[in-house]
């Protein structure tokens, strides 16, 4: 069964929107994950990152202590993150790329070029009990190059596909290129996930890509969310990941 997990970032980025600096704020992104769990989420997703722009550190240690599915921390390959993450103890980190200026996360790890800082902080996780997951794009030299690190999985960006989305040749050819890299990822052993800038136009014909276990969404939920409620946005995308088949045609694909 494909998985889901909700990033609650942005419902931070709303709290901090108004109350940046202050110990307490609305609306609380620990009672948003609870939501999310309530209403069928698999695991809740969340980045610390080092300018602190939307989850802070209590939102982290808050979230461990309070939900009961699966934390998933994403961060990026600095000491001060990586310490907080040996402190958390989450159930998975994900190493993603950071930028200061970068609204979110614009692209993969550049892992072929980071490899031997990327294996200790992978040695330091697993020796502590975390999973790792590294954020790639789609290019075999990267998925390769996660494997020699050791990460258990990859996070394929589908960033470029879900840009690319309605223009049907270049949407195609960016399904190719996670199709590959998904079969790549499988033939040395690393577990696949994906995720950014999904929705639930574009999730279904994601049903093509094979070997993928959960997907990480975020924004398009929060947004949503405004619309429908938390409860009915995070149902709205489990029901369009239903029938995923490890790689199938869904009906209407092309």
């Amino acid at each position: 069964m494909l998985k889901l997990g909700v990033n609650i970032d942005h419902v931070a980025t709303l709290r901090q929107a108004r109350y940046r600096g202050m110990e307490r704020g609305e609306p609380d992104p620990v009672a948003a994950a609870l939501l999310c769990e309530q209403a069928g989420a698999h695991g809740i997703t969340a980045h610390l990152r080092e300018d602190r722009r939307h989850i802070i550190d209590r939102d982290i240690f808050a979230l461990r202590k309070a939900i009961r599915t699966r934390l998933n921390f994403e961060m990026a390959n600095a000491p001060e993150i990586v310490d907080i993450a040996l402190a958390a103890r989450p159930d998975i980190v994900c190493l993603v790329p950071e930028k200061r200026e970068e609204i979110s996360t614009e692209g993969g790890l550049d892992v072929v070029g980071h490899e031997a800082a990327l294996r200790e902080t992978t040695r330091r996780m697993e020796a502590a009990g975390i999973e790792v997951s590294l954020f790639v794009d789609p290019d075999p030299a990267q998925i390769e190059a996660a494997s020699r690190v050791g990460s258990r999985f990859i996070e394929l960006h589908t960033g470029a596909y879900a840009e690319a989305f309605h223009q049907k040749a270049e949407r195609n050819r960016e399904l190719q290129r996670l199709i590959a890299a998904a079969e790549r990822a499988h033939q040395v052993g690393l577990r696949v996930n994906a995720g950014h800038g999904l929705t639930r136009e574009n999730l279904p014909l994601l049903h093509v890509v094979p070997h993928l276990e959960e997907l990480n969404i975020g924004h398009s939920i929060i947004s949503r969310a405004v619309f429908v409620g938390l409860e009915n946005a995070v149902k709205e995308i489990l029901q369009a990941m239903e029938g995923y088949a490890g790689g199938s045609r869904p009906a209407g694909a092309a």
